[in-house]
């Protein structure tokens, strides 16, 4: 039995007279063509969005952004990949219509570009509205650490610093002892090893001198951390490990799965992220309320004040953290019930515990409790430690909490939505994609590329939904009527 065979290569061939004749009409790239065409890039603020009337022209940034869209919804989002892209890959020489860039300009285009890239991909959220693919009443939030462009090696803390400089001027007195004692040996004429000894020295020194500086960077910046390579990536704690890390947001909205709004912050945990990102989804649906949801990391009194001043119900769950008492098996604030009533909270012994104040210097202390009762109560033990008995803290947000909770016991099924919804797009973006990382440095530009993993993300599920001819004629008609999805 013989093989397949294949075609001769010095055998002519006939290609098609037109390069659009290689695209097929349902391809996405006609899409992120005929979409890109319709922004205003001048409005936007793209550079060199009006051609130069002297010098050497410039590339359209159109062209340029078909290009990256297209990388970053092909698991190709090096320059100097999207580079060799332009020469072999038949869908980008439709998209660029045969202009092959070098990797200086591409790069130069995302790094220029970082804060209209932010703008476009919300341009794109603007199409989804029309298309009615949001549901715009219920919203999760989540976050996820990107790799920075900095690694553990070169982030520090003032602990860090200080033990660094400890190591080193140990080292430096030794090497000192070592120079005095070879001084001694060989009198007034100095060996070989006594000048690789005032080497190591002074490579030390400027060590030490540069490990000063950055002490004395934190100590004036009030930061907690120092990054040498990218200045603004911090040290956060990623799948159990410590890595130099972004914190990106997203905001998805139930219904489709779709991105409403992201943002990237260099914030180590998620606990001030609620409410910048609950208010920007509800700005970006255009709705006058709005549910949000999200996790643990995200229950924190004053971000649930925020929102629901902004019109939005928010709802996370309350953290399992094990409190001191829990865990050494004594009554937790959880035994305790609270009466808004009497203002009061009612002991598992059935004392009242009332309201007290106390000044410390600057601030006022608000607490509850019931000394006396404390001091005859058959649980004591089973209680507090504490001479003075059992004292019970209560923020003013509190109340708010107590009712998101109750909330949130009514829909018991909500946490597990939020979790198949939220993050299956950080699944997608940083394993199928690729795209756990970044490649620019700095808080603006990666902002502008987390941008363009979240525009191809939503632009992926858009045309899976609808379908490239189905999106064509709603841009060509300029009619955006309630489409279903097929």
């Amino acid at each position: 039995m013989a093989y397949k065979e294949g075609v001769g290569r010095d055998q002519q061939v006939l290609f098609p007279d037109a390069l659009d004749d290689y695209v097929a009409a349902d391809n996405p790239v006609r899409f992120i063509d005929a979409w890109v065409r319709t922004l205003d890039m001048k409005a936007l603020g793209f550079e060199r969005a009006v051609p130069a009337k002297e010098g050497t022209p410039g590339y359209d940034p159109r062209h340029m952004l078909n290009l990256f869209i297209y990388g970053y919804l092909n698991r190709t989002r090096s320059s100097r990949r999207l580079e060799k892209e332009t020469h072999r890959n038949v869908e980008v020489i439709w998209l660029m219509e045969k202009l092959r860039p070098d990797h200086k300009t591409i790069a130069e285009f995302r790094r220029r570009n970082a804060e209209v890239l932010v703008k476009a991909a919300k341009e794109f959220t603007v199409l989804c509205r029309k298309l009615n693919l949001f549901g715009a009443e219920l919203v999760f939030v989540d976050g996820s650490k990107f790799r920075a462009v900095n690694g553990k090696g070169r982030n520090y803390n003032d602990a860090k610093l200080r033990d660094l400089l400890n190591r080193i001027e140990a080292r430096i007195q030794e090497y000192m002892a070592e120079l005095e004692a070879e001084d001694r040996a060989e009198g007034d004429q100095p060996g070989a090893t006594d000048a690789q000894l005032r080497e190591k020295i002074a490579v030390l020194t400027e060590k030490k001198k540069k490990f000063e500086g950055h002490r004395e960077a934190l100590r004036k910046s009030g930061e907690k951390q120092l990054s040498e390579t990218d200045p603004e990536s911090r040290l956060m704690k990623q799948q159990g490990e410590l890595k130099v890390c972004y914190n990106a947001q997203i905001a998805v909205d139930a219904t489709h799965h779709l991105i409403v709004a992201c943002d990237v912050t260099n914030q180590v945990n998620d606990e001030q992220q609620l409410a910048p990102m609950a208010i920007a989804a509800k700005e970006a649906l255009g709705v006058e309320a709005l549910e949000v949801a999200a996790d643990a990391g995200y229950h924190v009194g004053t971000q649930v004040v925020e929102c629901e001043a902004n019109g939005i119900t928010p709802l996370a769950p309350k953290p399992r953290t094990s409190s001191k008492n829990g865990n050494q098996g004594l009554f937790t604030k959880d035994d305790f019930t609270y009466s808004a009533e009497q203002d009061a909270y009612t002991c598992p012994a059935g004392e009242l515990l009332t309201l007290r104040t106390r000044s410390t210097g600057q601030r006022s202390l608000r607490y509850y409790a019931n000394g006396k009762a404390c001091a005859g109560c058959p649980l004591r033990e089973q209680c507090t430690t504490s001479i003075q008995g059992r004292r019970i803290m209560r923020t003013p947000e509190e109340e708010r909490l107590e009712a998101m909770a109750e909330r949130l016991e009514k829909r018991p099924g909500l946490m597990v939505q939020r979790a198949g919804t939220v993050e299956h797009p950080f699944g997608t973006i940083k394993w199928w994609w690729d795209g756990g990382h970044f490649l620019v440095k700095g808080l603006g530009k990666v902002r502008g590329e987390f941008s363009l993993m979240t525009l191809a993300y939503n632009l992926r599920r858009v045309v899976n939904l609808l379908g490239v001819e189905c999106l064509l004629e709603a841009l060509r008609t300029g009619k955006m009527p309630p489409l279903q999805p097929a």
